[in-house]
Parts: structure tokens; C-alpha cells; sequence
């Protein structure tokens, strides 16, 4: 019976020490992978000004730099066409692993993949909301599972220890301490299955058993502590990731959405136009007198009136309606839907006429007037590239028309 009892000590033990080292490996593997993509993130906004001034010698001090955190087995920067802009080798590798960059990368933050003892970590260089390069981090994981044996070396030295104790006293503490370690093995077993780290074991007395669970709550305030410090840098990177998401796709100045965002919104609003046969209308808007605000009144009036005709735009347009900053003194507007091609000259009109209400701006009249080009989908085009620039005709012909008006697409040529 000792015997018996004894080797279900030991399986018991063991079993336990098993789930944990391979419940901690796996958390430390992640914590690896995410405080890589980090650090490689960082480094990357560091890479941008250098990659776009092409500034070669100082890409390859920030790399020597970032290697030194340890672990780092090959470093290098590209350019958009692929080409090694910076590369950084250990002393130690002879060969490249390093692989080409995924080509969805420009649409991701960052991309981790993980080896049984190495990671490759992949991220977008960008500057200013526009994709210059990418960089791309091998680094080792050979010190993590150094680490990782050395503690279950230690584990199994103390576990070994605790079941040859056992042996010998275990007639005078069977019935003392089998209960204990049925229940330390019972709440291992629900810490591995629920992931929940803030259970601790009941620790009875100050005996081997006692020991062991005192051991066994440190292991795992020690895993605790590094899943909760990892799901907050998890927390501030998606809160950073949806900022930075925010920005790249709004205008600094009007708080429109800007050109990138158009784009997107244009092909989007075109394919329900075709799938859904509903008539959708795009206006290019350019306006007039601009050039003349700037010179005489300085850049900064100029980026007031900008503001205002936004927001007087802003204030004729239907909810659903989208407003977007192209550049300049240009603004495109997608109406997702429209009943008719006259209720959209309709709000073409309306829109001229809000422009041209007197504007004073610091004591000024600013003669701000604007031109509209019109088109439809699919009555004119069915393509982004090929509707915006039939807009774009439409809106030259209403310029050589005496500007403050209109044209459609399809009179464009003949006005």
C-alpha cells in the first residue's frame, strides 16, 4: 500500500510539474513574441526619417544599438521595392533566414511568427501614414528556453527531493498529507484547463507538502504576473493600434477624412452601387479664389477657410453622406445613395450656394466661391479611377463655364 500510494505521489507530482513548466513556456514564449514586435515596432518608427533621407550609416548604428537587447540573430530594412536598405548580421550566423516581408504587410501593424527556437517578427515603416518599408527582426529563443529548463531543473530537483521524503515518512503522514496533495493536483489540473493564474493552494502546515505549495503559489504569482503585464501591453498596443488607424485616416486640418480613406470608401461604395443596382453619385469639388485668399490674406487664413467651407459643407449633407479632404483646396463627396441624378444636382446647387454665403474671416471678405464636377455609378462608370475622372472632366468643364457651378459627367465634353 505504501508502495501504491507512493508511486501515485510521484505521478501526481509530476503530472503537475508538467502542466505548469508547459503552461509557463507557453506564456513566456508569448511575452517573447510580444515584447519582440514591440521592440521591433519602435525601432521602426526610428527607421522612418532615416530610410526616407536614405541615411544608411545611421540605420546601421540603430541596428548595432537594437541588437544589443539581446537575442537578435539577423536585422534587416527594406525598401517598398524589396531592396536591403540596412541589415545587421550576427557575428555567430553565417547564413540568412531572414524571408521576404508577407504581402499583406502594409495592411497590419505588425506580423509574428514563431519557430520551436527562433521568431521572425515583420513591420510596416511608415511615416506620416504612408508606407516607406518594412523591417524585419530573427531573433533567437534559445536564452527563453535556457531559462525555462533551468526551472524545471530546479522543479525537479525539489520534486525528487519531496518524493523521497515522502517514501520514508509515508506511513506517518499518509493521512495527513495525501489529502493536501490530492488537492494541489486537483487545482493544478483546473489552473491548466481555465488559464486562471490567481488561484492559490491552501496551504495546511509547514511540512513537505506545505513547502511544495508554497513553492507552487509562487510559481504561479510569478506566471500571474507576467500574463497580467502582458495582456496590458496587449490593451495599450490595440489602443495605439486604433489611434494610429484613426490618424492615418482623417485630415489633420478639417478633421475629414482624407484621400486614403476615399479611396477605400469609393471602391466600397461602388461595388454595392453595381451588386445592389443603385444609383450612386460622386462629386469632384475644387474651389474657387483660393490661390488669391492665400496671397493676400497668408496660408493661415487660407487653412480657416478650408475649415469653414467643411463645415458648411458638412452641415448640407445627409448623414450617410461622405465628405473627404482630397488635398488642396479639393474635397470629394460620395453619396451612397441617391434616388435620382436630379436630387443630386439638387444638393450640387446647395452646396455652391452654402460656399458663397458671405464668408469673414479676421475682418476680411473672403471671395471663396466652388466648382463641382458630377458622376454617376453605374449610369456613367463602374470603376474608381475611371468615375473620379470623369468627375474630374466634368468639374474642368464647369470651370471654363464661369466657375461657381456645376457639370455632369456625361455633358462634360460638350460644355
Amino acid at each position: 500500500m505504501t508502495r501504491l500510494n507512493l508511486q501515485v505521489l510521484a505521478v501526481t507530482m509530476l503530472l503537475t510539474f508538467a502542466l505548469i513548466a508547459t503552461a509557463s513556456l507557453l506564456v513566456a514564449r508569448e511575452y517573447q513574441a510580444q515584447s519582440a514586435k514591440h521592440d521591433a515596432q519602435l525601432l521602426a518608427n526610428n527607421l522612418a526619417p532615416m530610410l526616407v533621407f536614405e541615411d544608411v550609416s545611421a540605420a546601421q548604428l540603430e541596428l548595432t544599438a537594437f541588437a544589443r537587447r539581446g537575442g537578435v540573430l539577423e536585422v534587416q530594412v527594406s525598401r517598398l521595392d524589396h531592396s536591403t536598405f540596412a541589415h545587421w548580421l550576427d557575428v555567430g550566423q553565417t547564413d540568412h533566414h531572414l524571408e521576404r516581408a508577407p504581402a499583406d504587410l502594409a495592411g497590419t501593424s505588425a506580423v509574428v511568427e514563431m519557430h520551436l527556437s527562433s521568431l521572425d517578427v515583420w513591420v510596416p515603416i511608415h511615416l506620416k501614414g504612408e508606407l516607406i518599408g518594412s523591417l524585419t527582426v530573427h531573433e533567437s529563443l534559445k536564452s527563453l528556453q535556457h531559462t525555462v529548463l533551468r526551472m524545471v531543473g530546479v522543479a525537479a530537483v525539489f520534486i525528487g527531493l519531496a518524493i523521497l521524503i515522502a517514501g520514508r515518512l509515508l506511513r506517518w503522514v499518509q493521512k495527513r498529507a495525501l489529502a493536501p496533495i490530492v488537492e494541489l493536483s486537483r487545482l493544478a489540473e483546473n489552473i491548466a484547463t481555465s488559464q486562471d493564474f490567481s488561484q492559490r493552494a491552501q496551504i495546511h502546515g509547514a511540512d513537505e507538502v506545505g513547502r511544495l505549495s508554497e513553492r507552487f503559489n509562487q510559481m504561479l504569482k510569478r506566471v500571474e504576473i507576467s500574463q497580467t503585464e502582458l495582456n496590458q501591453r496587449l490593451q495599450r498596443e490595440q489602443i495605439a493600434g486604433q489611434q494610429f488607424e484613426q490618424l492615418a485616416h482623417q485630415d489633420s486640418l478639417t478633421k475629414l477624412p482624407n484621400r486614403l480613406y476615399f479611396q477605400s470608401a469609393l471602391q466600397r461604395h461602388i461595388a454595392h452601387s453595381c451588386q445592389n443596382a443603385v444609383l450612386m453619385a460622386l462629386m469632384f469639388i475644387d474651389l474657387d479664389s483660393f490661390k488669391l485668399v492665400n496671397d493676400r490674406h497668408g496660408h493661415d487664413a487660407g487653412d480657416a477657410v478650408l475649415c469653414e467651407v467643411a463645415a458648411r459643407m458638412s452641415r448640407v449633407l445627409r448623414s450617410g453622406d461622405v465628405l473627404c479632404r482630397l488635398g488642396g483646396d479639393e474635397f470629394g463627396l460620395i453619396l451612397p445613395v441617391v434616388p435620382d441624378e436630379a436630387a443630386a444636382e439638387q444638393l450640387a446647387l446647395r452646396l455652391i450656394a452654402a460656399i458663397r454665403e458671405p464668408m469673414v474671416l479676421g475682418g476680411h471678405l473672403m471671395p471663396i466661391g466652388a466648382t463641382v464636377g458630377l458622376a454617376f455609378c453605374p449610369t456613367d462608370e463602374v470603376e474608381a479611377s475611371q468615375l473620379l475622372s470623369a468627375a474630374d472632366v466634368a468639374m474642368y468643364a464647369a470651370k471654363r463655364a464661369g466657375k461657381n457651378t456645376f457639370r455632369r459627367a456625361n455633358h462634360a465634353a460638350s460644355s
